[in-house]
C-alpha cells in the first residue's frame, strides 16, 4: 500500500471514528433517556433492557457482534474492516458514556424534542459514515441477509425489521413512546434511503482504466452488477481503447470508486446521475 494510500485509509478511520462517537451521542443522549425503541440495535437493546440485567451499551455490542457473525455465516467476506470496526466501536463508545455520564437524563425533557434532536444528530453522523464507504452495522446487516436470501430491497428489509422494533417497545412503553418509535424509525428510514441506498439515484459511471478486466470482475462478481463495454478513439493520439459503462446505486458507487482508486489511481472516469432505470425482458415462447 502507497504512502498516500495509507494516509487516505487513516483519515477514513477518523472521519468513521467521529461519526461513530457523534451516533453514539445521539443515542445516548436522546434515545436512551426517553425510552425510544426506534428501529436500530440500540433501540432493540432499549426494549430488551427491561427484559435481561445488562447494560444498553452491553446489549448493543452482543446484538452487534451476534449480527456480524450472522452475516459472515450467511453472506461471507462482504463486511468490509470499517463495518466490522464501526459495529465494535459503537457500544464501547456508549460504554464509555455510561461510566461518564451514569445519572443521564433527557436533555430536553420531552421525548418529541428527543426524537427529533436524535434524528439531525444521526443522521449527520450517517452522512458521514457514507462518505467513507462505511456502516454502523446492525440491521445494515440484516437487510443485505434478507436481500440475498427473498430478495428484497435492502433499505425496505431494514424499513421492515426496524418497524417490528419499534411496534415491540408496546411491551413495555406506553402509547405515546410507542408512536414516536414508530414516527422515527419511518422519518429515520427516509434519511437511510436518501443518504445511503437512495433508491431513485443512480450513478452511470464510464471507466477508461488499464485494469479493465479486475474493475470487470469486481462490477460483476462483486457488486453483481452489468457492464456495457464501448471502444473509444483518442481524437489526439488515435490511439482504441475499452471504456467500461455501468449503473449503480449509491452505496455501489462508493464501493467502486474505492476498488478504483486502490486498483488504478490513473484511471479516467466520467459520472452521471440517472433517475430511472427500465429493463423489460424478453418473454420466451
Amino acid at each position: 500500500m502507497t504512502h498516500t494510500k495509507w494516509k487516505d485509509t487513516a483519515l477514513d478511520f477518523v472521519l468513521i471514528t467521529g461519526a461513530t462517537a457523534i451516533i453514539a451521542c445521539g443515542v445516548f443522549f436522546f434515545l436512551v433517556p426517553s425510552h425510544l425503541a426506534l428501529g436500530s440495535v440500540a433501540g432493540m437493546a432499549v426494549v430488551l433492557a427491561n427484559f435481561v440485567p445488562l447494560s444498553i451499551s452491553t446489549l448493543t455490542l452482543i446484538l452487534n457482534v451476534s449480527l456480524l457473525a450472522l452475516g459472515f455465516l450467511l453472506i461471507g467476506r462482504e463486511f468490509g474492516a470499517k463495518t466490522v470496526y464501526t459495529t465494535v466501536v459503537l457500544p464501547l463508545m456508549l460504554a464509555a458514556l455510561e461510566r461518564a455520564f451514569p445519572n443521564n437524563a433527557s436533555l430536553t425533557q420531552d421525548a418529541l424534542s428527543d426524537m427529533l434532536c436524535f434524528l439531525f444528530v444521526v443522521s449527520f453522523g450517517q452522512a458521514l459514515l457514507f462518505k467513507c464507504n462505511a456502516s454502523s452495522g446492525g440491521l445494515d446487516i440484516v437487510g443485505k441477509i434478507l436481500n440475498k436470501y427473498f430478495h428484497m430491497e435492502i433499505g425496505r428489509a431494514i424499513a421492515i425489521v426496524g418497524m417490528g422494533i419499534a411496534l415491540s417497545s408496546a411491551l413495555v412503553y406506553d402509547g405515546k413512546t410507542v408512536a414516536l418509535s414508530v414516527l422515527g424509525t419511518y422519518l429515520n428510514g427516509i434519511v437511510l434511503d436518501h443518504f445511503i441506498f437512495n433508491s431513485t439515484i443512480k450513478k452511470r459511471v464510464c471507466i477508461l482504466s488499464e485494469q479493465r478486466e479486475k474493475i470487470i470482475h469486481y462490477i460483476t462478481d462483486e457488486l453483481h452488477s452489468g457492464a456495457t463495454l464501448y471502444e473509444a478513439k483518442g481524437a489526439y493520439t488515435d490511439e482504441v481503447h475499452t471504456e467500461v459503462i455501468t449503473i449503480v446505486n449509491m452505496q455501489e458507487y462508493r464501493r467502486l470508486m474505492d476498488f478504483i482508486a486502490d486498483a488504478d489511481p490513473a484511471a479516467f472516469i466520467t459520472v452521471y446521475n440517472v433517475s430511472e432505470v427500465m429493463y423489460r425482458p424478453k418473454k420466451l415462447g
